[in-house]
This record gives C-alpha cells, structure tokens and sequence, in this order.
C-alpha cells in the first residue's frame, strides 16, 4: 500500500508536480476541455442520434482559453501558444449561428411548441403558422401632417 502513497506524493509533491497557480490554470484548462467529451457524448445518447448541444461549445471556448492563457503567461512555448491561438474563431462562430438558429424558430399560436424556421405548419398540432414579419413597436408616434 505504501506504492499508492509514493503515487499520490512523489518527493513531497501531488501527484509528482510542482504546483503554483499558473499549472492550476494549466490543469483546469485541460478538465474543461475534456469534459466536452462528456457533454457530446450525454446529448448523443439522449437523443440517440449525433448531437453537438451548445455546452459542448462554451466548455471549449473555456477551456481554450485557460489553455492558451497558461501557454501565454506560463510556459511561453510558441507551439502550445499558436495550438490555441486561434481555436476560439470556430467556438465563438458557432455559438453565434446556434443563437441565430434559435431565434429564427416560430412560436406555434395554437400550442405554443418552437417549430422549425421557414415551416407553414405546426409539426406538433397542425396549425398555420404565421410567417409575417411584424415590423418592431416603437413608442414614438407619427407626427401628424
């Protein structure tokens, strides 16, 4: 049992690493960006067909972002710095076009259920849906001619 000890505390460090904030920002970086993994995978399952649910994009934004601030500040290595340089672009993208995707869905009048942008009728109860645009409600009034 004393293996486990020297595993656990290898030289009077955790886990045989020299610990400072910077490799918590390191480490932490890395759980967040692994756990996407579980995120992906949890949603898949659910629904039991392949699914990228919007954590799944926030925990790699985190996570990238740890991880680049601990190459930045820390290791100052030009190859893990330039690995997550620039991974945030796809992330922030996707997250904008899901919220686009979202707020282009149509309320149904008759059961309130989110239908699909651009459908005419209710998947859930059949009712028409209404597709004009109404123009946004100002509270200035015309002025009269």
């Amino acid at each position: 049992m004393e293996w486990l000890g020297n595993l656990v505390w290898h030289n009077g460090k955790f886990l045989g690493i020299e610990w400072n904030a910077w490799k918590v920002v390191g480490w932490l970086g890395n759980v967040v960006f692994f756990s996407r993994f579980f995120v992906q995978w949890y949603a898949t399952e659910k629904l039991k067909r392949v699914v990228v649910p919007t954590a799944f994009w926030w925990l790699s934004l985190a996570g990238s972002l740890l991880l680049l601030s601990y190459a930045l500040f820390h290791q100052h290595d030009s190859v893990f710095i330039f690995a997550y340089a620039f991974t945030w672009i796809p992330y922030i993208r996707n997250l904008v076009i899901h919220r686009r995707h979202a707020e282009a869905h149509l309320d149904c009048p008759s059961c309130g259920k989110l239908c699909p942008p651009q459908s005419n009728f209710c998947f859930s109860c059949g009712a028409r849906l209404s597709t004009d645009v109404q123009p946004p409600k100002t509270s200035v009034q015309p002025k009269p001619a």
